[in-house]
């Protein structure tokens, strides 16, 4: 019962969309009406600036962390239902309830996740975005690397390997995530940070 509560728990707040409730507390537009239509921090930041970007980001990766230590610290709960909860709150974000499951791509949720299960491994997924960013300015291919890696540093860690396989599954559902920034970044349309779109985003990214 304990499981299932907890589990409820982070997918109801992971549910909770930061960058919708930053927008209208700042009134912005809605992050899901403009530039990618991802309400997520990158979309927030074209939108509504750095500050509004910086609290969004600050909230969607504390409402992935957030559960998965609470859980830790209890001490009760196997590997496998530390994967579950911390996998409920990336879904919750990328399918929230309250968004008639319509959600952002969950980088930021996934590394709070990450963060809270080890901050080596949050530390070195962090690191590897900021690295990939900051030489070719993508946000969406330093997301994919990063994701990319985030199984990697688990097995090399050697972590629990059902909470390394709850990190691979994120991993493959953020690429999936991604598949329209993966063709745009192909065909050499997709914006680099701070700058608009360059062609118009798929409406349900």
């Amino acid at each position: 019962m304990g499981i299932t509560i907890g589990i409820i728990i982070a997918y109801l707040l992971g549910s909770l969309s930061t960058a919708i409730l930053v927008s209208k507390l700042l009134r912005l537009p809605d992050p899901r009406t403009t530039g990618s239509k991802n309400p997520g921090a990158t979309n927030v930041l074209r939108s509504g600036g750095k500050t509004a970007a910086i609290i969004t980001l600050i909230g969607d990766v504390g409402k992935g962390w957030l559960p998965v230590f609470v859980a830790l610290q209890l001490d009760l709960f196997p590997g496998w239902a530390i994967g579950l909860i911390g996998l409920a709150a990336f879904l919750g974000h990328v399918f929230p309830v309250f968004y008639r499951f319509q959600g952002g791509k969950g980088v930021a949720t996934a590394l709070g996740v990450m963060l809270a299960i080890s901050p080596l491994v949050g530390g070195l997924v962090l690191l590897t975005w900021l690295v990939v960013a900051a030489i070719w300015r993508y946000s969406s291919l330093a997301a994919l690397v990063a994701a990319g890696m985030a199984p990697v540093y688990m097995v090399l860690l050697g972590m629990d390997h059902w909470i390394s396989a709850a990190v691979a599954l994120m991993s493959v559902i953020l690429f999936i995530r991604h598949d329209s920034n993966i063709r745009r970044l192909m065909r050499g349309e997709e914006s680099r940070i701070g700058q608009k779109d360059k062609a118009p985003a798929a409406p349900k990214e």
